[in-house]
């Protein structure tokens, strides 16, 4: 597949007058001196759901063109059809208690993994979801700090991929292969930085005795970050997801519980 077909956006691409391009050079980056991290906030990825608002013409946040298994950034909109290439910068896991959606769903905060709620949280056999002695459900969130490709542009974004549930797998396997990374150089051997490598994502459907969905898949690794640039910007993005100060986006689970994103129920 070419890369002209990976993407597809809400809205048309808008070119550059050519007149003004070399105005658009000299002044790149004018307007936004003040900007800093604090004052930007990362998206998410997610995967299109069979169910998802965004393939129902009807719903507000129908997305043109966008089908079940593709990706899209829940801020900007745009989507992937089978695969995205992003660099893997840090990593969070998250433990977050939801009212079941039988009471009436809704998110009741995020808890500590040392609290006494996660710890004595038990796997229910029938449903394959871990309840709290309260009677809500402990969902786990594995939240993947990235850039992201775009394949149009060849611009690289920030943003998060979390896997939860049945993905929750797929982010332990890709951890593994992420610690995993090696190289001897002068007879030393050494770890590689997780930001250093570029891999491939693609979806993947996936079904049980109780459904069909659509889950995220390692696809590989693509190669070595060879840009000096881009890799200074993907350790930017390490550091502050290591010391707390990467801004996330309002996760669309937490303010409206629904199927938005990756499925929650198998």
């Amino acid at each position: 597949m070419s890369e002209n077909q990976v993407t597809k956006t809400s809205k048309k691409a808008v070119a550059i007058p050519k007149e003004l391009l070399g105005s658009f050079i000299e002044d790149a980056g004018a307007g936004t001196e003040n900007i800093s991290a604090d004052d930007m906030k990362i998206p998410f990825i997610r995967i299109i759901q069979p169910t998802s608002p965004e393939v129902k013409k009807k719903d507000e946040k129908y997305i043109e063109g966008a089908q079940a298994g593709h990706m899209f950034n829940t801020v900007t909109r745009q989507t992937w059809e089978d695969e995205v290439i992003v660099i893997p910068c840090g990593y969070i896991k998250k433990y977050l208690e939801f009212v079941p959606r039988e009471k009436g769903g809704g998110f009741q905060g995020e808890l500590d993994p040392n609290s006494p709620e996660v710890l004595g949280a038990v796997r229910d056999k029938g449903t394959n979801k871990d309840m709290m002695k309260n009677g809500n459900e402990l969902v786990i969130s594995a939240q993947h700090y990235c850039k992201i490709r775009d394949p149009e542009s060849g611009s690289w974004q920030s943003a998060i991929i979390d896997m939860k549930s049945t993905n929750l797998k797929i982010s332990r396997q890709w951890n593994t292969m992420i610690q995993m990374q090696e190289h001897t150089a002068d007879g030393k051997t050494f770890k590689i930085p997780s930001f250093g490598v570029i891999w491939r994502l693609e979806s993947d459907e996936v079904s049980n005795d109780k459904g069909t969905w659509n889950a995220w898949k390692i696809g590989g690794r693509e190669g070595y970050v060879d840009d000096a640039d881009l890799y200074k910007s993907c350790k930017e993005l390490s550091e502050m997801v290591a010391d707390g100060t990467a801004q996330a986006e309002a996760d669309p689970d937490l303010v409206a519980p629904a199927n938005d994103g990756e499925p929650i129920p198998f």
